[in-house]
């Protein structure tokens, strides 16, 4: 069942945290385009956002396999860290490239702070739903 709760925390987080700070960054004008795209994606149609969510859903998997028995600050530290580096690395050198979209620096920078931000909304969604037994880990 936690396994499950890892998958909901991660696709919520992508929703709201990983979302709402491309949302921030668009309305500051940072990035050209608006969160929560609707565009339907290949082979099954769905919303590009909702595609994008799966797969932060996926990601929240081998997060939780790691930070599952972590205290307090290595629990908020190596979600933050994971959640930045690790799906960012795989979309500027795999997901990049294969859809023929240009990395720079400033793509890495974003992936960087989208995917941390889902990295802590994931780990605080699974306090939330209480896969974080002990209460003094939780906070």
């Amino acid at each position: 069942m936690v396994w499950l709760k890892s998958f909901v925390a991660a696709f919520l987080a992508t929703l709201v945290f990983h979302q709402g700070v491309f949302g921030l960054l668009y309305l500051a004008e940072v990035v050209p385009a608006a969160p929560y795209n609707m565009e339907p994606r290949a082979p099954l149609g769905v919303p590009a956002v909702i595609s994008l969510a799966f797969w932060g859903g996926l990601w929240g998997l081998p997060l939780w396999a790691v930070v599952r028995h972590m205290g307090s600050l290595g629990y908020w530290g190596v979600s933050l860290v994971f959640g930045a580096v690790l799906p960012t690395a795989v979309a500027m050198l795999v997901v990049f490239p294969l859809k023929g979209l240009d990395v720079s620096a400033a793509t890495w920078m974003g992936g960087l702070i989208l995917n941390g931000a889902w990295g802590i909304g994931t780990a605080l969604f699974m306090v939330l739903m209480g896969a974080r037994r002990k209460p003094a880990d939780a906070l």
